[in-house]
């Protein structure tokens, strides 16, 4: 008996190894062949690190060389719950005077989060990120408080193997990752025409949040593809810390940096408009001022400033209404400047001579049912020449209606009004111009004084620049060149030509009756400077309030270039309700400006006076004309 039952425990011993081979054989089937492809994921999860690699965001200069915008090293401060564990109230407490958060906050963000996964299994998330752009030395602080973060009082009775869990809370449960903080080193200078950058927020596939920083406005958001470079990337493992295996490393691609972008703006020119505006803004208290200063020749822009403005530094202290570039996104009627389209189209069409009379019927004009008016003085005679020099409605109107209605309109088309300028900047507008067909029976005595369009300035500085360059329109510049980060050249702009808008000798007509306008018998006579001869026009709009006229808000301005024959700069001055109370005409508001922003630009730029450039012109054979 005794050997039988010997005989039945060894046959249930060999049954119970066998079942246990059985099983085991099972798991490891399970794990190495039914269930291999999906647990070697899992495990590259916790290993493998794919680390992207941010290229550098290029910088902006103006065309000198001068810094505009640049990027700054900095980190993100990120932390391992799963490292921390328990002792998030004692890290948080620590953080909060280094990092100035609040240490509630610190610790709703450091307490361990478990997460069921697919398999039932429970993971604690290892990635959260604490704060962002933080320079080196607030990392620094941040690390020395982590080392001398204190537990308990007498660490040395706590047992090996706790003393080894708080050493890693120490040293590995906080890290850093590479961050770019975009700086604009002077401040709101050319606010509006930098820009300002975004962040993107994204979660890669492993869950790790990703954000790239992006172009919002101006030039970072025109040129954000080439000041962004080229994301590099290195594959890689890591240790249980989450610290690299450099010999592990699989692939490592470097990126590419951003380029840098040199701009037509002058910071010299772009600081005098800007100072310039602001005593503006004090004298006149408008709603805006804009400003804008091009080469005539090129279309190149040295200048462009708008108030109110804002720090791009300092993006949450500002408001949408400051942040928006009035030069190219806000229209209005433009007033009397609006003239030289008349007045050089009807001298283009050899339809009237700048010595031709016209019968300004006392400053009161019946057309249609309706009374036009003059609104300086009441005029008689005028010759076309005096039309624009004292800025008849009147005269405008008659030129207006010898022209015609189709040829009006082909003309302001022509000169770019109620077309895009193609500046590369984001939020342009393309005006106002209502087809021939809706067209009433006062439209043309009304266009030609700058009613029933609306135009932006920019529009209205380059159709003055056309004039200017000979009746040739430019496209206007803002980018000059871009290098890369050896300083090597990867692309150059050049000025383009838009068309032909008026021949030379209708446009060198023009430029004697703009020239009359600045001269002691015209609206624009404060704008005269000491050494250079001054071609302008004046320009007020009474403000149109859901299709009515208001009261008291007024569009003035004034567009004026020099030297007249050869011009350098045309500069455009508008103002958006001045005071009416201190004068609200273009004579008042926009002459005065003009005249302190180009004595100071042309001394900046070291612009020959007048008198010698003719003499040295003389000197060649070569009229002041030519």
């Amino acid at each position: 008996m005794p050997h039988s039952k010997q005989i039945k425990a060894l046959w249930f011993l060999t049954i119970c190894l066998g079942l246990g081979f059985c099983l085991l054989g099972y798991r490891l089937v399970d794990l190495q062949v039914l269930r291999h492809e999906s647990l070697s994921l899992e495990s590259n999860k916790n290993t493998q690190r794919r680390i992207e690699r941010r290229p550098r965001r290029g910088n902006i200069l103006d065309v000198k060389g001068n810094l505009l915008a640049t990027s700054k090293l900095v980190r993100t401060v990120c932390a391992d719950p799963s490292i921390i564990g328990t002792n998030y109230l004692a890290v948080a407490e620590t953080l909060e005077p280094v990092m100035q958060i609040n240490a509630q906050m610190l610790a709703e963000k450091l307490e361990p989060r478990y997460i069921l996964n697919k398999e039932g299994q429970t993971n604690c998330d290892k990635y959260v990120v604490l704060k962002r752009k933080v320079d080196d030395d607030e990392w620094t602080s941040i690390t020395n408080a982590m080392e001398h973060l204190i537990f308990c009082s007498n660490e040395s009775a706590l047992s090996r193997r706790y003393r080894r869990e708080l050493n890693q809370i120490r040293q590995h449960s906080l890290f850093s990752e590479e961050d770019q903080l975009r700086v604009y080193p002077n401040g709101s200078l050319a606010a509006h025409v930098i820009g300002y950058v975004g962040a993107d927020e994204k979660t890669l596939p492993d869950g790790t949040p990703d954000v790239q920083i992006k172009g919002r406005d101006g030039v970072e958001a025109t040129l954000n593809t080439f000041l962004e470079g080229v994301q590099g990337w290195r594959q890689t493992e890591a240790d249980r810390s989450n610290r690299e295996l450099v010999a592990y490393r699989e692939q490592n691609l470097a990126p590419r940096d951003g380029y840098t972008a040199v701009l037509t703006i002058d910071a010299g020119i772009q600081h005098i408009v800007e100072s310039e505006l602001a005593v503006a803004w004090e004298d006149h208290e408008p709603v805006s001022v804009a400003c804008t200063v091009v080469r005539p020749n090129t279309g190149e822009i040295l200048a462009l400033a708008n108030l109110p403005t804002f720090d791009p530094n300092h993006l949450l202290g500002s408001n949408p209404d400051a942040r928006r570039n009035r030069v190219i996104s806000d229209i209005a009627e433009p007033g009397s400047t609006f003239k030289i389209v008349v007045v050089s189209a009807a001298l283009n069409e050899n339809v009237v001579k700048l010595t031709d009379m016209v019968d300004c019927e006392g400053g009161m004009f019946h057309y249609a049912g309706y009374t036009l008016h003059d609104a300086h003085e009441k005029y008689n005679l005028l010759s076309v020449e005096n039309v624009v020099a004292k800025s008849s409605n009147v005269g405008a109107a008659k030129i207006g209606i010898q022209l015609g209605a189709e040829r009006l309109a082909e003309y302001i088309h022509r000169f770019g009004i109620g077309s895009t300028t193609g500046i590369q900047l984001p939020g342009e507008v393309r005006g106002i111009v209502h087809p021939l067909s809706r067209w009433s029976k006062l439209s043309i005595t009304h266009v030609p004084m700058g009613h029933e369009v609306a135009a932006t300035p920019l529009q209205m500085c380059l159709a003055m620049s056309a004039i200017a360059n000979k009746g040739v329109l430019m496209r206007p510049q803002l980018i000059d060149h871009l290098e890369d980060s050896d300083g090597k050249l990867v692309a150059r702009y050049f000025p383009q030509v838009a068309r032909r808008v008026v021949s030379e000798r209708a446009a060198r007509q023009m430029v004697e009756a703009l020239k009359a306008v600045v001269s002691t018998n015209g609206t624009g006579t404060k704008a005269q400077l000491d050494f250079y001869t001054v071609a302008g026009k004046t320009g007020t709009a009474q403000k149109a309030v859901n299709g009515h006229y208001v009261n008291h808000k007024f569009f003035s301005s004034f567009i004026g270039f020099f030297p007249a024959d050869n011009p350098e700069l045309c500069i455009s001055v508008v103002f958006d309700e001045p005071n009416w109370k201190k004068g609200y005409y273009g004579s008042a508001t926009g002459v005065p400006v003009f005249k302190r922003i180009a004595e100071r630009a042309a001394n900046y730029l070291a612009i020959p006076p007048e008198i010698i450039r003719n003499q040295a012109l003389a000197a060649t054979g070569v009229s002041a004309g030519d």
